[in-house]
């Protein structure tokens, strides 16, 4: 009689080298976490990694990555990132788990209609005309800091259109950044270290409750008010549910999405200007190219949404951008129900993580991983798989805001290479941290005024 071939568990699957008692992989992972990362896939498409004295499933292989995103059910936010992102958002429509979220997508999607991105980039524009219009010639910018205020500004606007005082928004800044700078670490917290009175637990609960505490006062404000104000917050108020025409989200509903977007609409954006900034500055054939593209198509004025069709360079510089530095570099699922992955039985309750910058610096996927190539993404060139690109994720799971981020960081890019060649400052050329995003710190650039150069034409 046949037997039943035995599938392997856990204990089964490769494990990193190199942990230390009761921490486990801590250490590299705070140390040189993208070095680690990229270690892993010699070992095997799955690895073991400990988190203090958690495991942690590592999937290394684009298409097992591509099914666990593409089965969000089974594999279900969770996990030590998400677990710690729900104590910040809550259960808004980025961290919620599976049984919610089909739900609360049908109701915030309609506030990124296409219809509505128009509207959008307006706002865009405004900011970022007034962004390069504040710089002067010779100025010393700090660049990480300088996209932070932009990409903020921008997503104030867009969210809750001028009904935030300045005041209010300098304060909102200060506290994202807070929470997002103490994220990481604390997902490496064990409790009760987590609540220890320490000065960055008490900074970060302190800026996480005041965070909350100014969009639920402007969600009560909009609500009393009634008016459509055509940005995010109006949209997610007014939001019925299109299966049932039910009512729509609560108002800690919408808090809760409100918080995901901000946190994301900042940091993860303005990480993505400060790499393609840094990035065209360090390869000057690119930069050149770049700036033909947005004199012959913007002769010195913002980039408008009209304009996107004409930027193809701009999209592929942004493009490349996220495929080499993507700000969401480590993300975790929890398996809800016995599953297979890799011929491995991954039990219920199993943690899995994923890396878009594993995927993204595989050479059996991309050649020349670590090259700067924008045109890697031109047409005529061999393209690498949908599913090796994961910038934005991919499935029902997906970024809902992914247009939104592309628009956006496409016209900040062109109308700054409009006005402005930005050139390093010894000493200070930026070194690439990995926390909750991956970002630049330390990245100073001179900014020098540009005059649209005439183009000839063909």
């Amino acid at each position: 009689m046949p037997t039943t071939p035995t599938i392997p568990m856990i204990s089964s699957i490769p494990a990193a080298p190199r942990a230390l008692p009761l921490v486990g992989h801590v250490v590299p992972l705070l140390r040189d976490p993208l070095a680690f990362l990229n270690s892993l896939p010699a070992l095997g498409d799955l690895v073991r990694i400990r988190l203090g004295p958690l495991t942690v499933i590592v999937i290394c292989d684009p298409e097992l990555t591509r099914r666990a995103l593409l089965d969000d059910r089974i594999f279900d936010k969770g996990g030590p990132l998400y677990d710690r992102l729900r104590e910040v958002i809550g259960d808004g429509v980025v961290s919620c788990r599976h049984q919610a979220h089909r739900r609360l997508r049908r109701l915030s999607q309609p506030a990124f209609h296409q219809a509505r991105l128009p509207d959008y980039a307006r706002s865009m524009t405004t900011c970022l005309q007034e962004t390069t219009d504040s710089w002067t010639p010779g100025q010393v910018l700090d660049v990480p800091a300088e996209m932070m205020a932009t990409s903020s500004r921008i997503i104030t606007a867009t969210l809750f259109s001028d009904t935030l005082p300045a005041t209010a928004h300098g304060r909102l800044v200060d506290d994202v950044t807070t929470v997002v700078k103490s994220l990481y670490q604390r997902m490496f917290l064990i409790p009760p270290l987590d609540r220890l009175p320490t000065p960055g637990n008490r900074a970060h609960l302190a800026a996480r409750a005041r965070l909350h505490a100014t969009v639920e006062r402007l969600i009560n404000d909009r609500r009393a008010d009634g008016a459509d104000y055509g940005d995010l917050l109006s949209a997610l108020v007014s939001a019925h549910d299109p299966e049932d025409d039910t009512p729509g989200m609560t108002s800690a509903e919408i808090s809760d999405t409100i918080v995901s977007f901000i946190l994301a609409g900042i940091e993860s954006t303005a990480a993505t200007l400060s790499s393609a900034l840094d990035l065209v500055a360090r390869h000057p054939d690119i930069e050149r190219q770049l700036h033909t593209e947005v004199d012959t198509v913007l002769g010195g004025a913002p980039a408008t949404h009209a304009d996107l069709p004409r930027l193809p360079l701009t999209e592929r510089v942004i493009t490349e951008t996220l495929r080499l530095r993507p700000p969401g570099w480590f993300f975790t699922r929890a398996v809800t129900a016995d599953t297979h992955l890799g011929g491995y039985l991954l039990p219920a309750g199993t943690s899995v993580a994923y890396s878009p910058y594993l995927i993204h610096h595989r050479p059996d996927l991309y050649p020349d991983p670590e090259a700067f190539a924008p045109d890697r993404w031109d047409s005529p060139h061999p393209q690498p798989p949908r599913h090796a690109f994961l910038p934005f994720a991919a499935g029902a799971r997906k970024c809902i805001g992914d247009s939104f981020s592309m628009i956006e960081s496409t016209l900040a890019l062109a109308t700054i290479a409009a006005r402005w060649r930005l050139e390093h400052v010894s000493g200070h050329r930026g070194r690439l941290a990995a926390a909750v995003t991956l970002e630049l710190r330390d990245l100073h650039m001179q900014a020098r005024p540009r005059t649209a150069m005439p183009v000839s034409a063909p």
